[in-house]
């Protein structure tokens, strides 16, 4: 989302937005921006550590991907997206796509491919 954006209409009348209305939409983007910026920069933490675990599957000859752990975070994150008043069926499709680019990572790895593109998961 963007700060920027401040001609905005009150209802599609036309009539402008009172200044106050729009400082206080530019203050809440604000936060929405930022917290935009910590989710991705987590996202890349999280990914970095995923990247190991499928270096660390592929020597060992591990599947890429492990049903049981997947099932394990998939009821851990419903639970916690209850307890943060979050849409649990969400969360769980949040996860689910995070967890299919990790396998496809994964996979990717255990076949020798590990380049820039590879470096996200789990």
């Amino acid at each position: 989302m963007s700060t920027s954006n401040t001609n905005e209409t009150a209802g599609g009348a036309g009539s402008q937005v009172d200044p106050a209305v729009r400082a206080e939409l530019a203050r809440l983007r604000e936060s929405i921006d930022n917290i935009d910026a910590a989710v991705v920069h987590m996202l890349a933490e999280r990914f970095k550590c995923t990247q190991q675990v499928g270096h660390l599957k592929a020597a060992h000859q591990l599947p890429p991907a492990d049903p049981a752990r997947e099932s394990h975070q998939i009821a851990r994150l419903r639970r916690l997206a209850e307890n943060a008043k979050l849409d649990p069926a969400f969360a769980e499709k949040l996860l689910n796509f995070i967890i299919a680019e990790v396998i496809r990572h994964h996979e990717r790895i255990a076949d020798g491919v590990d380049g820039p593109a590879a470096a996200t998961g789990e």
